[in-house]
């Protein structure tokens, strides 16, 4: 009869950190939207209702994804949100220009997040800076550009955009029935989040089977000991701030698409919710621990929580303060349940994989630590 339970103990302690946490991440979401079906049904009970999840924060999606690349590397970058700003309000204002075009409007906002990455990248990896205080500045600058460009919010009204923003997926078999009016209302998934979702699985792949990957993996980890494996650190940081800039002009273009117009306000405190999304999705400030997907399915908690306080009517009556509150307490809770969970690993037969400082090696665990030690004896020449 103890069988079972030391089996399950056992493949639970040969998880390494990242891994642990996501399935914790996906675990609490599970969790959440199943109690928010029972209590709370309306929405929640429909597939549109789990689809405009997704709908909603594609573009937050894929700003967790690239927070977690520099978190996972041990750096930080908070610019993000204003780089979203500035993409919508320079794409805004330049499709309604007359000399509008799709094409170029995506340029300019790959061409602005890439700017930000090659900057900041720069600035922390070869100079020294570090990257809160560079991306701080870097958010400072972007939303000033973005007021520079339009004070007030700008509706896009070229037509070739519109046609572009209203391509969805509609699904009629997991649509509802509209109680009043009898019809098939079918469900609707947008364009944003197919982008969203290709990014995502891009991203999983290049930091898994990838040289680039494992390099980062291994900075974040201890950039000593990478250093020593003979990994060249500085370059590794500079494209995961390049990388991450970019993913945030992506991001910015699919805000767009969302919105509809452009704001030096849009995507406030963006930043702040991509990083939590990403803690909670799995990945370590402290770095070398990380999971791409599970920065999705944080964003999916976190906007779940935001969700059921909307719907529970706790901020009925004026008191919107209220939900941030509640979120900022479920939010609490939920990332104490994952320190409890990896400090109990860090006990008995569980190892501490979370030590960084004072020397002491750090990886996501030892057969992790072989393979980017075989890797970089390979390899480690070319660096």
């Amino acid at each position: 009869m103890q069988a079972a339970p030391f089996s399950i103990k056992r493949k639970i302690s040969q998880l390494t950190d990242s891994n642990l946490l996501f399935l914790i991440a996906i675990s609490i979401f599970v969790v959440l939207y199943g109690a928010a079906m029972f209590f709370l049904g309306g929405s929640f009970s429909r597939f549109q209702g789990l689809f405009d999840l997704f709908n909603n924060n594609a573009s937050l999606l894929i700003l967790a994804c690239a927070l977690s690349i520099v978190m996972v590397g041990g750096g930080i970058d908070i610019s993000v949100g204003g780089v979203v700003a500035l993409v919508t309000a320079s794409c805004a204002i330049y499709l309604d220009s007359g000399a509008g075009n799709i094409y170029v409007a995506i340029c300019i906002a790959l061409g602005i997040g890439l700017a930000f990455g090659l900057v900041q990248g720069f600035l922390v990896a070869y100079m020294n800076v570090q990257p809160f205080i560079i991306t701080l500045a870097g958010m400072f600058f972007a939303r000033g550009m973005a007021t520079v460009i339009t004070a007030n919010s700008y509706t896009v009204k070229l037509e070739s955009f519109s046609l572009i923003k209203n391509i969805k997926l509609e699904i009629g078999f997991l649509g509802y029935v509209a109680p009043r009016s009898g019809n098939l209302i079918p469900a609707t998934i947008d364009l944003g989040v197919f982008v969203a979702l290709f990014l995502i699985v891009l991203i999983a792949v290049v930091l898994k089977w990838t040289r680039f990957g494992r390099n980062l993996y291994a900075v974040g980890g201890n950039s000593q000991s990478a250093l020593m494996l003979g990994i060249n650190v500085k370059r590794t940081r500079f494209y995961s701030h390049v990388v991450c800039g970019f993913l945030a002009g992506i991001a910015g273009f699919v805000f767009l698409l969302k919105a509809g117009s452009g704001y030096s306000q849009h995507a406030l405190t963006f930043e702040m919710r991509a990083i939590a999304a990403s803690i909670i999705g799995g990945t370590m400030l402290t770095g070398g621990v990380g999971n791409i997907v599970g920065s999705p399915i944080g964003v999916l908690v976190l906007m779940t929580i935001e969700t059921i306080v909307r719907g529970s009517g706790i901020t009925a009556g004026g008191r919107i303060w209220l939900q941030d509150v509640t979120t900022g307490t479920m939010l609490f809770l939920a990332l104490i349940l994952q320190s409890a969970i990896l400090s109990r690993r860090g006990k008995g037969s569980f190892k501490d994989l979370t030590r960084r400082r004072g020397g002491k090696e750090n990886t996501e665990g030892k057969r992790e630590e072989e393979s980017h030690t075989k890797t970089h004896r390979t390899f480690g020449s070319r660096h």
